[in-house]
């Protein structure tokens, strides 16, 4: 029984591997393509960014219309913008207390499918989408091309969306709602960990 699992196991860890070994040389490409893909793989990797992404699309789904497509396009523009400041040098405080603030913060609101006005939510997502893009275009790659390493990641970052609101498709079931809250908690759980280890000594 035991190495019936170890050998179901092992195409799960040569893809993983296969991913890490992507991931490792995207940053080592230089130009358009290593730019692109490098974009693409930053917010995936950050398992922080990753979650709070994906909590946008559960709380847009939450809330309905018009906050289902409008969250999910609030994100990706301002955190363009937030970039954009990054990559010019401009200085932002607080932006990993941010980040994982906002895992945390909407992961709250995603597990206790809290509502505030609609403008509130959307100044929220905006806000912490600053210290989301902001990180992103500070860390962009000296030997990738800057343009396509954005593309990379605003592309990725609406497909962690799209997967959020895809994954809110179960709250047209009455179990879904609970599948949902449990996401929601699990992002708040990610996000108070990530939260707890910025006040750790590096």
């Amino acid at each position: 029984m035991k190495k019936t699992l170890k050998n179901d196991l092992r195409p799960l860890l040569a893809v993983l591997l296969l991913f890490y070994a992507a991931a490792a040389f995207a940053h080592a490409e230089t130009g358009v393509a290593g730019g692109l893909v490098s974009g693409l793989l930053h917010p995936v990797l950050g398992f922080d960014h990753l979650v709070a992404m994906v909590a946008v699309g559960l709380w847009g789904a939450q809330l309905g219309k018009p906050a289902i497509w409008v969250l999910p396009i609030t994100f990706p523009v301002v955190m363009a913008i937030g970039a954009l400041a990054g990559v010019a040098g401009l200085p932002l405080p607080f932006v990993e207390f941010g980040i994982a603030g906002s895992a945390l913060v909407l992961g709250v609101m995603v597990a206790l499918c809290l509502r505030p006005p609609f403008w509130a939510a959307a100044a929220m997502v905006g806000l912490f989408a600053l210290f989301h893009g902001h990180a992103h275009g500070a860390e962009v790659p000296s030997a990738v091309n800057p343009l396509a390493y954005g593309v990379g990641f605003v592309t990725a970052t609406g497909l962690l969306h799209l997967a959020g609101i895809l994954i809110g498709v179960l709250l047209r079931w009455p179990a879904g709602d609970k599948v949902v809250r449990a996401c929601g908690v699990a992002v708040a759980a990610v996000g108070l960990l990530a939260l707890t280890l910025t006040f750790v000594p590096a």
